[in-house]
């Protein structure tokens, strides 16, 4: 194992050491100069308490209620302000302004040319909001269209000069993190290069935080979206939350992605908050933390009437797993881009099943979900004590060399810096389990349990469940099956 110590420290910047570093940022595209921290600050103490993110999700939390958010781009700030606006009157709680491909790539030129092309052909030609090349002054006149705070989501490895633009600009969340968005999004980007990226940007909201202003970190737990057990997700997660606690983020959203057994769903939500503040505790990290549930991101129905079933299916699972936001998807998502109308259908049918399900919660009495609790919690203290251990002490270090050994192991993901062994598949009841735990530090214990759960299937279907019903499970909910 390589020494790390002398490129990687899971250690809070120094104040002057962030400042120093901040002007190469900047000068990564024009627009950086438009950048005054101090003004800056000024303007979000000047904005409604309504436009923040953080204060909203946690008061959802205080009240147990579920917030409706969404994802959408598109290249003009005219055309962002329909489209939020649009949705904000849908009924949406949260606003996006997820950014482009180029973005996330640092390719500002080519996003720029794009979106002069846009506006000469009055149609967005880009997948997204380009939010550096709008720069402070595009983003203000964005926050100030609508009524409700925006989250930049992106997907970026180095959301350095991204951050700086869109929080000057007034938006109050950011989503991603130094590992969500490395293995996912990226093929061979080392992760301590994204780590030391994204302790950049955690170290910005946390100065924005000793100034009195509340940002809000938001991580991406679905991770590719197929397949992933509960326990490297939320592994996942509650490390990317303790990295960021390290550099003063105040405000943070941990989540998981719908895997589709209602009971094991429900069980991983829970233990977002659970399991998150146990090891901020640990650590001595104080942060408000929250739960997010990404509905179904696998393969959709291409007919729009199935896709609202499995919609629902998703808005049901985080009203009763009582998670504090959910990120909805459309009828449209086996198409392409979902049009602004396809965006409100799903806002409108997820905010109705979540108003039916108000105060209700599936009860903790059920010796299935008991069963699902107490594995998630047995196999992701495996997962993050082993980081730790790695690490001697440093979890930055520590994520690196998990990464190299498999401690750290995401299904499907296609960085080369993922050792790809883990192999999920469903159970008899569509919950999932390890066909192949790879390196995934697990006791016999846990490994006895996922081999029986398989064999139930095996029985149950009369067949070796294999690499082919892999398979079969990523494409099922798109055919109308969980198994």
């Amino acid at each position: 194992m390589k020494d790390l110590q002398l490129v990687l420290k899971n250690e809070k910047w120094d104040e002057e050491e962030f400042l120093r570093s901040r002007p190469e940022v900047l000068k990564m595209w024009a627009t950086g100069a438009e950048v005054d921290l101090d003004e800056a600050v000024a303007y979000h103490l000047s904005m409604p308490k309504m436009k923040n993110t953080g204060r909203l999700l946690k008061k959802a939390k205080d009240e147990g209620r579920t917030l409706v958010a969404f994802r959408g781009g598109v290249a003009t700030v005219e055309g962002q302000i329909e489209l939020l606006q649009y949705l904000q009157n849908a009924g949406a709680d949260l606003l996006p302004a997820t950014v482009d491909s180029y973005t996330r790539n640092l390719r500002f030129h080519e996003a720029q040319q794009a979106l002069e092309q846009s506006y000469a052909e009055g149609r967005s030609l880009l997948n997204g909001f380009p939010a550096v090349n709008h720069g402070v002054k595009g983003c203000r006149k964005l926050c100030e269209a609508v009524d409700l705070p925006i989250t930049c989501k992106h997907g970026s490895v180095d959301g350095r000069i991204l951050a700086e633009i869109v929080f000057a600009g007034g938006m109050t969340d950011y989503n991603g993190g130094g590992i969500c968005f490395n293995v996912v999004y990226s093929k061979d980007v080392p992760l301590e290069v994204s780590i030391k990226n994204w302790q950049y940007v955690d170290r910005l909201i946390g100065y924005y935080a000793d100034r009195g202003v509340v940002l809000h970190r938001e991580e991406s737990g679905a991770l590719t979206g197929t397949l992933v057990p509960p326990s490297v997700s939320l592994s996942v997660g509650i490390i990317e939350a303790l990295l960021a606690a390290e550099q003063g983020v105040p405000n943070m959203c941990i989540s998981y992605g719908q895997g589709g057994n209602l009971i094991q769903d429900i069980a991983a939500i829970r233990m977002l908050n659970e399991l998150g503040q146990e090891y901020l505790n640990k650590f001595e990290y104080s942060m408000v933390l929250t739960s997010k549930f990404d509905q179904w991101m696998g393969a959709f129905p291409h007919d729009e009437q199935a896709a609202y079933g499995v919609i629902v299916l998703g808005a049901a699972t985080a009203a009763l797993g009582g998670a504090q936001q959910t990120i909805v998807k459309s009828p449209q998502e086996a198409m392409g881009i979902p049009t602004k109308e396809a965006n409100a259908g799903g806002i409108k049918a997820t905010k109705q099943t979540i108003g039916m399900l108000i105060n209700q919660r599936m009860p903790i009495d059920s010796q299935k979900l008991k069963d699902e609790i107490y594995m998630i919690k047995r196999e992701t203290h495996a997962i993050i004590d082993k980081v730790i251990e790695l690490g001697s002490g440093d979890l930055a270090i520590g994520v690196v060399r998990a990464f190299e050994s498999g401690v750290l192991d995401v299904p499907f993901a296609p960085s080369v810096r993922n050792a790809g062994k883990v192999m999920p598949v469903r159970d008899a009841e569509g919950a999932l389990r390890y066909l192949d735990a790879g390196n995934l530090p697990f006791d016999k214990e846990i490994l006895e349990f996922h081999r029986e759960k398989i064999a139930e299937r095996e029985k149950r279907e009369n067949h070796k469940v294999d690499y082919n019903t892999v398979i079969r499970d990523v494409y099922s909910v798109s055919r109308g099956k969980l198994v």
